[in-house]
């Protein structure tokens, strides 16, 4: 009711909402009667490049821990792992390996890597999204639907990896919102792009290689950020999606710029 409300007053100018594409798809629906100004920070099923003279090792490292930060709930994970198809069993293998340090349990303990998911109701959709991917063919090459054995009550799952993952598999297309990754296997640089942006999002991404040649394939991809070589992330670096991940940035001189509006005064 008050999104609902603050969307369509006519008094105020400027929404910047973050959230799911389903409900900007809403705001900026309800914004539009009063045209005022919308920036959205919306979802995202960001692709992780690896390329052939990657050092597979950090990639994988890196790769793994920014697909299943907090969870995987996040709107900027690396939830796709693009792989050279002639290396797809040995980095499965590696991935898996290091999932190995992903402990699941309670989230206040200092061991725990990954926690519940934010609701029953979460828990619920991350479960038919792995069922959904178990069905539809992939390979499951860790995890599996249901929650871990050894934990109570809460809404845990099991943190996921699904080998050979077909790019158009509705895993690999749509937000899943939980510690699931899926490794997609490409068979040159042109095809690797192309997945990387085959879907509606647009939100983030990375590409690891030789820094030149990472550096271009970056520049090639339709998404609003893309780490190279795990680059830290940038407060001051303006913040945002392509296609459907939603429009205007967050951050530094640009989401100040969102703001403002330009007036010409001639005497």
């Amino acid at each position: 009711m008050v999104g609902e409300a603050i969307a369509a007053h006519p008094d105020v100018d400027m929404i910047l909402f973050t959230g799911s594409t389903r409900a900007g798809r809403r705001v900026s629906i309800v914004a539009a009667d009063t045209i005022k100004r919308v920036a959205l920070e919306l979802g995202g099923k960001s692709a992780n490049v690896i390329l052939e003279d990657a050092d597979l090792g950090k990639a994988v490292k890196v790769g793994l821990a920014n697909a299943w930060i907090n969870g995987g709930q996040t709107c900027t994970a690396w939830t796709r792992m693009l792989v050279p198809a002639s290396r797809h069993d040995e980095i499965v293998e590696a991935v898996v390996a290091a999932a190995a340090s992903y402990s699941v349990g309670d989230p206040t303990e200092q061991a725990t890597r990954i926690g519940p998911m934010s609701s029953t109701t979460q828990q619920e959709r991350v479960n038919g999204y792995i069922e959904r991917g178990a069905a539809d063919g992939a390979r499951v090459a860790l995890g599996g639907p249901g929650a871990p054995d050894d934990l109570g009550s809460g809404a845990y799952v099991k943190p996921t990896i699904f080998a050979n993952v077909a790019p158009d598999a509705v895993i690999a297309q749509e937000e899943i919102f939980g510690p699931v990754l899926s490794v997609i296997p490409y068979t040159d640089e042109e095809q690797a792009v192309e997945i990387a942006d085959s879907t509606i999002y647009g939100l983030a991404g990375a590409v690891f290689g030789e820094q030149d040649h990472a550096m271009a394939v970056a520049r090639r991809l339709r998404t609003g950020q893309v780490d190279v070589n795990g680059g830290a992330f940038n407060i001051a670096a303006p913040f945002g999606g392509y296609k459907q991940s939603g429009n205007g940035r967050e951050l530094g001189r640009y989401g100040l710029e969102e703001f403002v509006e330009t007036k010409s005064i001639q005497r």
